[in-house]
């Protein structure tokens, strides 16, 4: 406010009080007018006294409005505000890709917990509870799971595939195949948890296998289980089989790595009509062509093809960043083979070709040294890399498809890490199931979404998408006139505006 001295059309002065609001300047008071300059002094004091009142009356209606908004913020209740960005984001996605079929919402509460929350189910029902306020019982949890992967695997499969044929304009050509281990807390093995080689390094805990199939991109085809000693190999053939079989795939271009198709699944494949794209174990071929592998000329510009016996193409690149990860990785398993060697640590027992126990040799009848003609020569190959292949693709089209394996490795990782699908604490089968059918859901609606983040050059990552939903809350407030319930969603940052803007608009 402000005391303002207008001349006014009679030759007096009027004094008054004004405010200013939204750029609008508004008489608040007249104080009174005169033509003598002594009156007009006084008039002005007044306006002073009278200013100073105003504004201590506003500043207590101010004050007044602060202490009640205060008051009614502080009997806002924990349970009047919901953490509802999971389901604005993931929730969205799930209903677009046909989740929301599956008859049971327990399922949707699970998938959607496991993007948002990847915790226990005893935990996942206290985060139900908290921020999404449904209670569930852990016990009802189990009881789900216990029939979920009977029920329901064949349909989310179903479901998963036909998003994935939708999103690669109706065909699928060609398919990545890999396994992993996942591993238990719990040390008992049983029918179908065994102690086996662990990809991930726990090889006393028990394991099962993973085996999964992507389209380009790495979107979902199908996925199945095994049990944790079988041979990875045994997988391969009946698996591609049954998905090609259940979708009416017509024999697509399989990509896998070279652990996974022994010469016996080679040639099953080819029995069967499959075209395939394979990493090649060239230290593994016949004498005649590792001799010609190694004496290739070595550039990052050339793809040579050399011819097998059995009518496949053989690939060989040369990569200088793979031949310097090589020589490391060489390096460090020579220096872990010396300190073990200086600390009388092998013995003749540990002379195999399992890693780099290959570099060892005897010397006279007792005593193990390293063999560093052995470990020299090996350095020919740093830099290789092999592709085996029947199909009629051109030389760089097979090492573009190949490369594209990274995808389902990438798939990989993220369901360990983000969706943190291991460890496992389930004992059932049933539940251990129903567990990776979870996760499979999820990570198909988070290949969704990091689709749509691409399409839209959005700067935000898929993992910052996911923190970015845990902080989207609405308050249920009511109103005591009305007594009905008002739900308010609390001001997003420009981050959460863009996420659901995106989400919206491609969902």
């Amino acid at each position: 406010m402000f005391i303002r001295k207008k001349q006014n059309k009679s030759g007096s002065i009027s004094i008054q009080i004004i405010s200013k609001v939204k750029n609008k300047y508004k008489l608040v008071k007249s104080i009174g007018s005169s033509k003598d300059q002594n009156e007009i002094e006084k008039l002005v004091e007044l306006a002073k006294v009278e200013k100073s009142k105003l504004e201590s009356q506003e500043s207590m209606f101010i004050f007044e409005k602060d202490s009640m908004l205060l008051e009614y913020i502080s009997n806002i209740s924990n349970n009047q505000v919901k953490t509802i960005g999971p389901e604005l984001v993931f929730g969205k996605i799930y209903d677009k890709i046909g989740y929301n079929k599956i008859p049971n919402s327990l399922f949707r509460h699970l998938v959607i917990s496991r993007l948002s929350f990847p915790l226990s189910k005893l935990k996942t029902t206290e985060y139900l509870y908290m921020y999404q306020g449904i209670e569930v019982n852990v016990d009802k949890i189990y009881r789900f799971m216990d029939e979920l992967s009977d029920k329901y695997k064949s349909e989310v499969e179903q479901i998963s595939f036909n998003r994935t044929k939708e999103l690669l304009g109706g065909k699928i050509g060609i398919v990545f195949y890999d396994m992993t281990t996942l591993y238990f807390e719990a040390s008992e093995e049983d029918d179908f948890r065994k102690t086996g080689f662990s990809k991930d390094g726990k090889h006393s805990n028990p394991q099962i296998y993973l085996g999964l199939l992507v389209g380009l991109n790495g979107y979902a085809i199908g996925y199945d289980i095994y049990e944790g000693n079988i041979f990875e190999g045994n997988t391969f053939i009946p698996f591609i089989e049954r998905i090609c079989g259940k979708f009416d795939i017509n024999k697509p271009i399989v990509v896998a790595d070279s652990g996974l198709l022994s010469g016996k699944n080679i040639a099953y494949l080819k029995k069967l009509g499959y075209e395939y794209i394979i990493g090649a174990r060239i230290k593994n071929e016949s004498t005649e062509l590792k001799n010609s592998i190694i004496t290739l000329e070595k550039s990052e510009k050339i793809i040579h093809e050399l011819k097998r016996k059995t009518d496949d193409r053989l690939l060989i690149t040369y990569s200088e960043s793979r031949e310097k990860k090589d020589k490391k990785t060489r390096e460090k398993g020579l220096k872990r083979l010396e300190k073990r060697i200086k600390n009388n640590q092998l013995s003749k027992k540990d002379i195999n070709n399992k890693g780099y126990n290959k570099y060892l040799k005897m010397k006279g009848e007792i005593t193990v040294e390293i063999d560093y003609d052995k470990y020299n020569s090996d350095a020919a190959w740093d830099g290789l890399k092999g592709y085996v292949t029947n199909t009629k693709l051109t030389s760089k089209e097979v090492i573009a498809n190949y490369s594209n394996l990274w995808q389902i490795e990438y798939a990989f990782r993220m369901s360990k890490s983000d969706l943190r699908i291991r460890p496992i604490y389930h004992r059932k089968r049933a539940r251990i199931e129903a567990h990776i059918c979870i996760s499979f859901a999820a990570y198909s609606i988070y290949k969704d979404l990091e689709r749509a983040l691409k399409l839209n050059n959005s700067e935000i990552s898929i993992r910052n998408a996911y923190e970015l939903t845990q902080n989207i809350y609405q308050v249920e407030i009511l109103l005591p006139e009305s007594k009905s319930i008002q739900k308010i969603m609390l001001k997003l940052s420009e981050k959460q505006q863009e996420l659901l803007k995106i989400v919206n608009q491609t969902f």
